[in-house]
């Protein structure tokens, strides 16, 4: 049997080339709004605010992990870490998921104590503080919409903002009703309305960073078709033992082994394969030759 093993490394430019200074500008916004916003809703005593407030700040730590990933999916690989620290990025979308749903948990039990004890919120202040809300995360999402395609944390980060801003809308329409009408229990409702939207946009980051922290298959990659794919090419006859896996939210890895009808054709056959799985988005990629007669069995390979 022959065994042939290949690191092919092509490198994918990170979503942290070109956004740090992008980030950096969300966070300033964010935080400023985040101050404005607490201040608002103490003095005015809104839940809703003091809810998007929390929800704003924990988007600011989560804009901070970000950074902190791309900085640590740069670190060279050594002998303990032969891939670097490139799956951290993985591990902080998983405790940004985290953290939104601890948010969550803390707006809930406050709307329902605030049903209980209802207090008078001036809808005006609701609004206006409201509306500057509206701008800020309107404006942080288009910024992050531009790199959220291609890595998970920035996809995280611009579906939060971009639910916030929704948010902002709803807390400016109950600080209108409660300025006209004077019905104060719609501010705990609003911030129950709040948690659901972040628990919504939340869920898929969670279930996307779990996956991937177990090595699951990454999205938008399917084995078989990956399979199918490479089997379609010249000279292969199989492809087997297919394992897909990501490095980081960035970069895709993949082990197989490739039954070939002539060994002599290899070189230009493994060309082929590492192209179209470029095309995929699996830069990573070990391949093992076999021939039909040399195949290894089910027991051996495993």
């Amino acid at each position: 049997m022959a065994h042939e093993h290949h690191h092919h490394h092509h490198h994918a430019p990170a979503a942290g080339e070109n956004l740090n200074g992008v980030f950096v500008l969300c966070i300033v916004l964010n935080m400023l709004f985040v101050i404005i916003e607490a201040v608002v809703g103490l003095t005015q005593g809104s839940l809703s605010l003091l809810s998007d407030a929390g929800h704003n700040l924990s988007d600011v730590f989560s804009l901070l992990l970000v950074l902190v990933a791309f900085h640590l999916a740069k670190v060279h690989s050594n002998g303990h870490f032969t891939y670097g620290y490139k799956k951290s990025t993985v591990l902080i979308s998983l405790l940004n998921a985290i953290i939104l749903l601890v948010a969550v948990g803390a707006i809930v039990i406050e709307s329902v104590h605030k049903f209980s004890e209802p207090s008078e919120v001036n809808g005006a202040a609701i609004s206006w503080t409201a509306g500057a809300g509206i701008v800020v995360n309107g404006l942080t999402a288009l910024l992050l919409m531009r790199g959220q395609k291609n890595d998970l944390n920035v996809r995280g980060a611009f579906l939060h903002m971009a639910a916030d801003t929704l948010v902002s809308v709803g807390v400016v329409v109950s600080g209108i009703v409660i300025y006209f009408t004077g019905w104060t229990i719609v501010d705990p409702i609003v911030s129950l309305v709040i948690a659901a939207v972040i628990l919504v946009s939340t869920w898929e980051l969670l279930s996307d960073s779990l996956r991937l922290s177990l090595d699951g298959t990454p999205e938008g990659v399917e084995p078989e078709q990956i399979r199918s794919l490479m089997e379609q090419t010249e000279h292969v006859e199989e492809v087997h033992h297919l394992h897909v896996w990501a490095i980081s939210t960035t970069e895709n890895a993949l082990t197989a082994h490739v039954v070939v009808d002539d060994l002599n054709s290899w070189a230009e056959v493994k060309h082929h394969l590492k192209e179209h799985l470029k095309e995929h988005n699996i830069v990573h990629s070990t391949l093992e030759v076999e021939t039909a007669d040399n195949r290894c069995s089910e027991h051996a390979c495993c």
